[in-house]
């Protein structure tokens, strides 16, 4: 740039000038709060118990779900006078370049948040650009989802079916309705012991929520006697005796590269060895994640696991992270530990509760924006380069 030239204010800058401005020259302060705390407050008075209990709720004791939260663990060490007026936080993955850094993770059942589920969050995404993950226990069929997102990059997220007939018919849906990747989620062979739902006896897909893409599913269809719509009870029965399969193992992922060109993702590493495992099992990225503190009560933090499974897979695929990223900060500090890529959950859960659409285009926007001035001030113009020097561990101090 030359001396000459006037700078473009970065995501963030825009993002807080526009704020301020509205409040001092027009008296309008934000209709939502910015502080996680006060969304998820303002999401809970729309959401009811069960649902507060169902999105909120890490297993047992909830120990591993607070420990995800140990961002605070790691100080960021920003550096001074490094030219940061031009910022970029472009990332590449699969050989398509995004935007930004940041996707929305699976997360099921979103009816409970909002009338119009999945649907909403998919407009939101396609609205700002942000590559959005279908869980498989969406409220919304996945070929619905799609078309709402249309050509913005989207990934199903694959729990395997023991019925592998149920299993292939979802790849080759996800396949044929545009999804740009499978990602199997590893760490969900059974449930976790989640202590709030049990204490409340709720079990959302007991009620036919969260089973959309069973239920419109061909070979599931065919798997009955009667379909869902004349007979919903055995429709659920026939959903909880096939979803899952405690008998996978790694050599089981060569079903996967054979019922699908799409690239796989494997979803719910924390050992550097599994990582490994990962590689050596033809995958094409690992997603460090805890299921947000609601599978192993006690397990290493999403954190804490982050920086060996990073080492162990170095530049031959993509790292990507979820659990317990909160704000723009965070996001920043997992990109410093070795993520390409963060991926958001709970706030953007309570967005959609808040407000649908508009909720979590407000979350996106606001995590963008404290991710954006946090990279400036810490001394980076370029995300790609934020590396485990931006930070130290408070033990190193």
């Amino acid at each position: 740039m030359s001396d000459s030239e006037e700078p473009t204010p970065g995501f963030g800058n825009q993002r807080v000038r526009e704020i301020y401005r509205d409040g001092m020259y027009d008296d309008e302060t934000p209709a939502y709060p910015v502080a996680y705390e006060d969304l998820r407050e303002a999401a809970w008075e729309n959401m009811d118990d069960a649902a507060r209990a169902y999105v909120h709720g890490g297993s047992g004791t909830e120990e591993t779900f607070e420990r995800n939260r140990d961002f605070s663990a790691y100080r960021i060490m920003p550096r001074m006078l490094r030219g940061v007026a031009d910022r970029s936080l472009s990332v590449e993955l699969f050989g398509n370049t995004h935007e930004f850094p940041l996707m929305i993770t699976p997360l099921g059942v979103q009816s409970l948040l909002h009338d119009e589920a999945e649907s909403a969050t998919a407009r939101a995404c396609a609205e700002l650009d942000i590559p959005y993950t279908l869980s498989s226990l969406s409220s919304t069929p996945m070929e619905d989802v799609a078309e709402t997102l249309g050509d913005t990059t989207k990934w199903f997220q694959f729990y395997w079916s023991s019925d592998r007939a149920v299993a292939r018919s979802f790849l080759d849906r996800a396949e044929a309705s545009g999804y740009d990747a499978i990602v199997l989620t590893v760490d969900a062979p059974t449930l976790g012991w989640r202590d709030r739902l049990l204490e409340r006896g709720y079990y959302p897909f007991l009620e036919g929520e969260g089973v959309a893409n069973y239920f419109s599913d061909p070979a599931f269809r065919d798997s009955l006697e009667a379909p869902p719509e004349a007979d919903p009870e055995a429709a659920v029965d026939r959903f909880l005796e096939i979803f899952g399969d405690e008998s996978l193992t790694w050599a089981d992922l060569s079903f996967l590269r054979e019922n699908t060109d799409l690239p796989i993702v494997l979803k719910g590493v924390l050992h550097p060895e599994d990582a490994r495992l990962a590689l050596q099992h033809g995958a094409d990225a690992v997603q460090v994640s805890t299921h947000g503190g609601r599978q192993v009560d006690g397990s290493i933090s999403a954190v804490e696991a982050l920086p060996a499974v990073a080492e162990a897979v170095g530049d031959e695929v993509p790292v990507l992270f979820d659990s317990g990223v909160r704000r723009g900060s965070d996001a920043f500090k997992a990109l410093g530990l070795g993520a390409d890529t963060v991926m958001l959950g709970r706030p953007f859960a309570y967005g959609l509760a808040m407000a649908g659409q508009d909720g979590v285009e407000w979350v996106l926007e606001n995590t963008l924006s404290e991710l954006d001035l946090t990279m400036g001030l810490a001394g980076y113009d370029d995300v790609t380069d934020v590396g485990r020097e931006a930070l130290k561990h408070e033990q190193e101090l």
